[in-house]
């Protein structure tokens, strides 16, 4: 570790607050590779002032032991395929519960078993069904896993795509350096936004800016800007 990086990382470890980007349905996390996970789905609005009456979420393969909680909005039912896998988790309000208009935020959870993959991201495609006051339904479909989520309408101000909820999986960890072999391709190191400083050999990669900028000027040190299958690394947190 180059001397000055290491004072910068004292100051940081101080300063630096993780960063987490939401979709207008989001979940909560990170997750950890292997363990039992408690995501909460948040349901930012509705659809064009009409309340939210029913959440489906997709559970994507490899995830297990899925077990839901029911909630305010309505109560949880499970889709299974002919394994008897959990497919989707469906939340539906009751009709006397609907709102005359789109005013509240819900919450809506589900505890599941992560798959042992770190450096890797789940996806829940996600399909919203609201409910206007004379009784038309209309749905959004929240079922983007590219991960391009930068353009939006000009005149809406309004995201033009719609971005499934995103879960990073991390591996375990303690405070301080730790030291992993990947054995995925990273090209989005973003799942280091909580992170001091990432190492694999001579490039680092920190999500702080102020430590981002003495990489790219410490001499014999490289910017690391993705890993390949195979890399050790060393983190810290």
């Amino acid at each position: 570790m180059k001397m000055a990086l290491q004072g910068c990382l004292i100051i940081a470890g101080s300063l630096f607050v993780a960063t987490v980007a939401h979709a207008h349905i989001s979940v909560s996390g990170p997750a950890f590779a292997g363990a039992t996970h408690e995501a909460s789905f948040g349901v930012g609005h509705g659809c064009d002032g009409a309340d939210t009456y029913r959440v489906k979420v997709q559970i994507p393969a490899g995830v297990t032991s899925v077990r839901p909680m029911d909630s305010t909005f309505g109560k949880a039912v499970l889709e299974k395929d002919a394994e008897g896998n959990v497919t989707a988790v469906v939340w539906t309000k009751p009709l006397a519960d609907v709102l005359p208009a789109d005013t509240n935020f819900y919450k809506l959870a589900v505890r599941f078993k992560v798959p042992d993959a770190p450096f890797t991201t789940l996806h829940f495609p996600t399909i919203q069904t609201c409910r206007a006051a004379d009784g038309t339904e209309t749905t959004a479909e929240w079922t983007d896993t590219s991960g391009d989520h930068g353009s939006h309408d000009a005149d809406a101000g309004a995201p033009a795509t719609h971005p499934a909820p995103a879960l990073t999986i991390l591996p375990p960890r303690a405070p301080g350096w730790n030291k992993y072999t990947v054995n995925e391709h990273v090209h989005d190191l973003s799942v280091f936004s909580d992170a001091l400083i990432v190492w694999a050999g001579k490039a680092a990669y920190s999500p702080n800016p102020s430590t981002q900028s003495l990489i790219m000027t410490e001499p014999d040190t490289e910017v690391l800007t993705m890993i390949h299958p195979g890399t050790e690394i060393w983190v810290k947190y």
